[in-house]
């Protein structure tokens, strides 16, 4: 029987050691300059119209809402980065569909709550899905992503009609990862950085940086590329998605989708007679496999109720899913660091904010290491391309939603 690897490659999936590093940055930049040309692309290369600024904002307080994932949370954010009276709720549209009035009555509750707190008039709002800012930061939403259920809202301008019902003047809507991008520049102090990038990888996955030219952020919807071969297990999850044939980097990367494309292929690999009968009866009996899930087994603290020498198999199979999203990360921020044109000097790199817990928190593979691994190898060796990915900033999409509704 052929090795794991083998049977995973021909299904058309790429390990990670197979994937042409500079041929996919090249695919990522001719898409970049046709999404900024508005030509035909899968990165919609959206301005942001705002941003890096040095403007003082100590001392102001702003209600910032994130819709953040499947997550919707309020609280009073001011600077230096402090988060007050935050909570946590459901994102509308999560459990079931909804309608205008109880979309946007969910977020309008949140700003009554938290106005009082406030000595800033302007609402930030971190809004992180798909959608067309304008140059009056109001966000007009082109489509839901992470499968939020809410199609009344869809080709709405977000903003106007949120103001309508929470009584405000003033909101500045951002999408998450320009907030991450903005949050990176205010923690920077005194260091100088050439250039700034967002980027998400949790739920779901999208990058922003700062274009040289236009003097300001694009919001990449990065997820959305598409030239990245499926394999049929991509394929598989892709069809069983809320979104079939969107969001096809995103649906290799990012948190939603890792565990049910290691699930596919733990079925395919059953199927052919890889484990057990026991080990296959067992797969085939769950029900799904969460990205947490397959993680923790990977990392082994979990076991699935494999018999032993299934479960090392089984790793075999599942590893190289984490494996392939994290070098599929690592070439998608190079590809964006060259893509900003800075980074030239050794003392003034491009600063990378990453936000996510697909980053931060897998067990089966360390993101950070590898992602630094091979950003040092494809930008600093072979290009002298310099950058820095800086610290964890704790909530960065509510700190660079805050800073947006202050300047």
């Amino acid at each position: 029987m052929k090795s794991p690897e083998a049977f995973l490659t021909e299904n058309g999936f790429t390990l990670a050691d197979d994937i042409d590093r500079s041929k996919l940055i090249a695919r990522f930049a001719a898409d970049m300059q046709a999404g900024l040309e508005g030509r035909p692309s899968s990165l919609a290369m959206l301005k942001a119209y705002v941003a890096p600024t040095r403007t003082n904002l100590a001392g102001k307080k702003a209600v910032v809402l994130d819709a953040g994932g499947t997550n919707l949370r309020g609280a009073v954010v001011s600077i230096p980065h402090t988060i007050e009276r935050k909570e946590n709720r459901p994102m509308p549209g999560v459990e079931r569909e909804v309608g205008e009035e109880e979309f946007y009555g969910t977020f309008a509750g949140e700003i009554r709550r938290l106005l009082p707190y406030a000595n800033v008039e302007k609402v930030g709002w971190c809004f992180s899905y798909p959608a067309e800012t304008t140059p009056e930061l109001d966000a007009r939403l082109l489509m839901w992503t992470k499968n939020i259920k809410a199609p009344a809202i869809v080709g709405q301008f977000v903003g106007e009609e949120l103001k309508k019902r929470a009584g405000i003047k003033e909101i500045a809507v951002v999408n998450d990862t320009v907030a991450t991008l903005l949050a990176a520049k205010a923690m920077e102090g005194e260091k100088t950085y050439s250039s700034y990038i967002g980027f998400i990888i949790g739920t779901g996955t999208n990058t922003a940086y700062v274009d040289k030219d236009l003097q300001m952020i694009i919001n990449a919807e990065s997820g959305a590329f598409d030239k990245v071969p499926q394999s049929v297990f991509d394929v598989a999850v892709d069809q069983k998605s809320g979104n079939p044939g969107k969001q096809r980097l995103e649906k290799m990367i990012a948190g939603a989708y890792l565990g049910p494309i290691g699930h596919e292929i733990l079925k395919a690999a059953a199927k052919a007679g890889y484990f057990s009968s026991r080990a296959a009866g067992v797969i085939k009996g769950m029900g799904t496999i969460s990205t947490k899930d397959l993680s923790d087994f990977c990392a082994g603290a979990i076991d699935f109720n494999l018999p032993p020498d299934d479960a090392r198999l089984a790793k075999r199979f599942a590893l190289p899913v984490f494996e392939r999203a994290v070098t599929l990360a690592a070439v998608e921020l190079a590809a964006f660091v060259i893509q900003s044109g800075e980074g030239i000097q050794e003392d003034e790199p491009v600063a990378i904010c990453i936000d996510g817990s697909t980053y931060y928190k897998t067990q089966a593979i360390d993101f950070p290491k590898a992602v630094k691994r091979e950003l040092d190898e494809i930008l600093v060796r072979r290009r002298n391309v310099h950058y820095e990915i800086v610290p964890q900033v704790e909530d960065a999409p509510m700190i660079g939603a805050a800073i947006a509704a202050m300047i």
